[in-house]
């Protein structure tokens, strides 16, 4: 009898009679099995940029308070072709802008950053060679930060607080340290797209129509092989112009956010 019962089980479970309860039938709300392994969790989901700048709002600048201020910053400097083109608007319009400092174009070309200091004007870290940030490890993303805060500090006489990633890219683990370390990372909410090479009106256009109380514009005074910056260059009044006209005053970022110049 009990043989038989045997045999009549295997049947029943070779012809289809018998199915095993599906894996994934365990209900989402139960809680996880403490088998499962720590290499089988999830990963922290990475934040946006835009996430990042709520959660370290004290860190992570993209504008300044909604005052009549605006602050014209160029990026990718010192770059022979085009910065010193800059600096002689600024200087015939009386406006006072801050510069991102790229370290190897800064050791190539120490005159200018000297000048650009000389004449007033504020510097920031914007790397040593234009990386991806959030591509770098951290240890070499510190390098980039303090070998061009040290170049900086050389040829400025200061180290300065505000860092602008290449385009605008940075991870939270990166702005963590930032943060340790006292600096203070600025990007910018008015962008010329002028590094596209477009000609005049457009740069104009894109910053004037964009352009609001606590806006920081961004624009370039140096590039790369084959790069046209005529555009920004030929724009500069007319958009200095029409920015006083509305009333706006043109500052340096540590003025428009309450920053010292340099870092602590």
């Amino acid at each position: 009898m009990r043989v038989r019962l045997i045999m009549l089980m295997v049947i029943v479970i070779f012809l289809g009679g018998y199915q095993a309860p599906p894996v994934s039938s365990r209900d989402a709300s139960d809680p996880p099995s403490e088998s499962v392994s720590s290499s089988d969790s999830v990963e922290e989901e990475q934040l946006t940029l835009g996430q990042l700048r709520q959660k370290y709002a004290d860190t992570f600048k993209t504008n300044g308070p909604s005052t009549k201020q605006v602050a014209l910053t160029f990026d990718d400097v010192p770059d022979p072709r085009f910065t010193p083109q800059v600096l002689d608007l600024l200087k015939k319009y009386k406006v006072r802008a801050t510069f991102f400092i790229v370290g190897s174009r800064a050791e190539k070309h120490p005159d200018l950053v000297k000048r650009i200091v000389k004449e007033g004007h504020i510097v920031g870290n914007h790397s040593y060679n234009h990386p991806e940030f959030s591509k770098l490890s951290m240890n070499a993303f510190r390098k980039q930060i303090l070998h061009t805060g040290d170049i900086i500090r050389h040829l400025a006489g200061y180290t300065p607080k505000m860092i602008r990633p290449p385009y605008g890219d940075i991870n939270e683990e990166q702005l963590k340290w930032a943060a340790r370390q006292h600096y203070s990372i600025v990007n910018w909410n008015v962008d010329s797209l002028d590094w596209k090479g477009l000609p005049k009106e457009k740069v104009k256009d894109n910053i004037l129509s964009a352009v609001k109380p606590g806006s920081i514009i961004l624009q370039h005074a140096g590039g790369g092989v084959g790069s046209n910056l005529n555009g920004t260059i030929e724009a500069l009044p007319e958009i200095i112009e029409e920015l006083r006209n509305r009333g706006y005053e043109l500052v340096t970022l540590d003025e428009m956010l309450g920053l010292p110049k340099a870092k602590e």
